[in-house]
């Protein structure tokens, strides 16, 4: 690698990563105004429904109980002074016959426990007939209910309730209330249907939102997929496999979870919260006051947390970067770490990265965490503040005791969107540690731009000419100097030197992967500056020494990105470079499904990329230490192989085993990014110089 790995060197932006995140939501955007509506519907659905369950609470309290106010009045009729014996005698609207006979039966019985020998006339002037509700209540029925509750306690209102229920029918009619089924059942379907409404608003809402999130990380997850094909290869040099693989798959999850998750949540609680409120202070001023100054308490807890837990989030992702990173490095290079016996060291190392994902996250959870039992405690108290008011309130009859019902469900409604509020910065604050990691990637510096060059380039013989070629991978290390040579169609062009020589990175800008810093390739007598990346890449095949092959069957491994090609041009190849055996002894031949677990030699699977290059026709043949995985035997085989194969193009051949090379039209000899001797095998071996000595060293014990 040439530089140390970055890793998130940039400052946090919380705000600024959440504006992003929200920016690249802008096509969803009638969708995501769908289910804010509905957001929106199904909240106010919910604070609806207690006011209507406070309707239905009351319609059958109503039904069951008494009515205090009827019942009031007839016992203060009851209870209230009747005409003394004098009054009554004197009372000249009464018969005069039943004026002497009450005045005869005074002297002799207790007429207060013996009202029915009374005379008529007398008991309506004692229980005159009076009328409630437009239920008349005669003398008659009021003498029936002076016997039932003449022996009962005034303040014993449960005995009077029981006497009640063997009380006249008119006076029943008016103090035992008769459930109202039609106005009880009208209440029940009104809540039903607004309780089916808010939640088919919450179905359609968490609908959206889950393929509004989703498809927003398929987004990410297609402009990553793009980006990585417009970086220069610096990047990679520059940056763990691992973290990058981290960015595309951790982060991205991340990123749609926590939109998954707050989207709809954080407009449904602001609704909530701002409706319930609303709610409460037009039921009851002096109760919601008691209930929202407990949760304003824990509101300012909440942010204070969320100022301070914001680091940690960001903190966990790099982590996790790193953690990806080395496991990466360690699973693909397991059979090193093996042999080497280095186990323990990469154990230890995995444990002090796995640490430190942990401390990261503990920190981060545990603060976020803090604030969901916070605000369970807070709603609580905010729970026994309106019990106790309510409480008060009913007693002293200004409010129902539905209103209670409905002001505890209020009070959850208002604390619930805190908490919903609290769990929804927890997602953001992941989702903006994750996204400011995706964005940092989206924002690298790309490939310079190339949709001005118009030059079209065909029929090309295969002419290559290096031109004072200078490049440096930094600005403190020069690795090729001065490069010169020129090379003629069909030749083959052998290119040797020790480690660090510049022999790949000469490919590297022959491929145009990296900017030359000056200097120029001319390509047929057309500078690499006037053509495209694609157009250069489509003139050259490349057989790498390290094999890659993906999952999937032999037949598309070999033609991969090719079309066109039959079998019986991949059986010819595979005859060329000795595997057409191998295919054959297969069970399913050139549909053979090769992966990682297959006992494929590496060998083998050198051959495989080697017949890979075979079926390209391209003028230019780049082989980098293609023979570096095949045994001697093989060797020879592909050597035979490699000759058929680079007749009639230019090739350029990087080998460390200089056996291979000897049948080349020239051989440059590098040292230092430059060019220190040139010709073919003989002719180097004469001059006894760098070549020589590079060649005989091969032989020495």
């Amino acid at each position: 690698m040439h530089g140390r790995p970055r890793i998130n060197e940039k400052s946090k932006d919380f705000f600024g990563s959440l504006k992003r995140i929200f920016k690249e939501l802008n096509r969803y955007s009638l969708l995501l105004i769908i289910s804010l509506l509905f957001a929106a519907l199904g909240s106010i659905l919910s604070i609806v429904t207690p006011n209507r369950l406070s309707v239905l609470t009351d319609s059958i309290t109503e039904g069951i109980g008494v009515n205090q106010d009827n019942l009031k009045i007839i016992i203060t009729n009851e209870y209230k002074p009747k005409p003394d014996v004098l009054t009554i005698i004197e009372d000249e609207s009464i018969p005069l016959d039943d004026r002497n006979e009450y005045s005869s039966m005074m002297s002799w019985c207790d007429c207060e426990n013996d009202l029915n020998s009374i005379p008529k006339s007398i008991k309506e002037k004692l229980y005159p007939a009076y009328e409630i509700d437009g239920v008349t209540i005669t003398t008659e029925d009021q003498i029936e209910l002076h016997y039932l509750i003449k022996d009962i306690n005034l303040e014993d209102q449960q005995a009077y309730v029981k006497a009640l229920n063997n009380a006249p029918e008119n006076i029943k009619k008016v103090v035992i209330n008769n459930l109202d089924f039609s106005k009880v059942t009208k209440a029940a379907i009104v809540l039903g249907i607004i309780m089916l409404l808010s939640a088919l608003s919450s179905y359609v809402t968490s609908l959206i939102t889950a393929v509004v999130s989703n498809r927003s990380a398929q987004d990410l997850r297609g402009k990553i997929s793009k980006k990585i094909n417009r970086l220069p290869l610096r990047y990679f040099d520059n940056n763990q496999v691992g973290d990058v693989l981290s960015r595309v798959t951790n982060d991205v999850d991340t990123v749609a979870q926590g939109l998954n998750n707050s989207l709809a949540t954080l407009v449904t609680s602001i609704t909530l919260l701002l409706g319930s409120l609303f709610m409460m202070i037009i039921t009851n001023y002096i109760m919601a006051f008691a209930a929202v100054i407990s949760t304003v308490i824990g509101f300012v807890f909440m942010v204070l947390i969320l100022s301070k837990s914001q680091k940690y989030f960001n903190l966990r992702q790099e982590e996790l970067g790193k953690l990806n990173s080395h496991i990466e490095e360690v699973y693909s290079g397991i059979l090193v770490v093996k042999a080497y016996n280095g186990k323990k060291i990469s154990d230890k190392e995995f444990d002090k990265l796995n640490e430190s994902v942990y401390k990261a996250n503990k920190m981060s959870q545990f603060l976020s965490g803090m604030m969901h039992p916070l605000m369970g405690f807070i709603g609580n108290l905010g729970y026994v503040a309106v019990c106790i008011v309510g409480a008060l309130l009913a007693f002293n009859g200004h409010i129902s005791f539905g209103v209670i019902v409905a002001f505890m469900i209020y009070v959850r409604l208002f604390n619930n969107p805190l908490t919903q509020m609290a769990q929804t910065f927890t997602a953001l604050q992941s989702s903006a540690a994750a996204g400011e990691r995706v964005f940092e990637f989206l924002d690298e510096e790309e490939q310079t731009d190339e949709s001005n060059i118009k030059t079209k380039i065909n029929d090309v013989k295969g002419n290559i000419e290096f031109k004072d070629v200078k490049f440096s991978y930094n600005e403190d290390k020069v690795i090729i100097k001065d490069f010169n040579v020129k090379v003629k169609h069909g030749q083959k062009i052998a290119i040797v030197g020790p480690t660090g020589a510049g022999k790949t990175t000469m490919v590297n800008l022959l491929m145009k992967f990296y900017e030359i810093n000056d200097g120029d390739i001319i390509i047929d007598g057309n500078s690499i500056k006037d053509l495209t990346r694609e157009q250069i890449h489509s003139l050259f095949t490349m057989v790498l020494q390290d094999t890659w092959l993906f999952n999937g069957t032999i037949r598309d491994n070999i033609k991969f990105n090719r079309k066109n090609v039959s079998d019986d041009k991949i059986m010819e190849v595979l005859r060329i470079v000795g595997l057409k055996h191998f295919i054959e002894t297969l069970p399913d031949g050139l549909d053979t499904v090769i992966t990682e677990s297959d006992s494929i030699s590496s060998g083998q699977k050198q051959l495989l990329t080697i017949a890979r290059g075979m079926i390209e026709d391209a003028p230019f043949l780049i082989l980098d230490e293609a023979t570096s995985n095949v045994d001697t035997r093989t060797e020879e085989l592909v050597q035979k192989a490699m000759d058929k194969l680079t007749k009639g193009r230019t090739s350029f051949i990087i080998a460390h085993r200089l056996s291979t090379i000897k049948n080349a039209d020239i051989i440059l000899v590098m040292n230092e990014g430059n060019i220190i001797e040139q010709g073919t095998h003989e002719e180097l071996l004469k001059k006894k110089g760098f070549y020589a000595n590079l060649y005989n060293s091969q032989f020495e014990l």
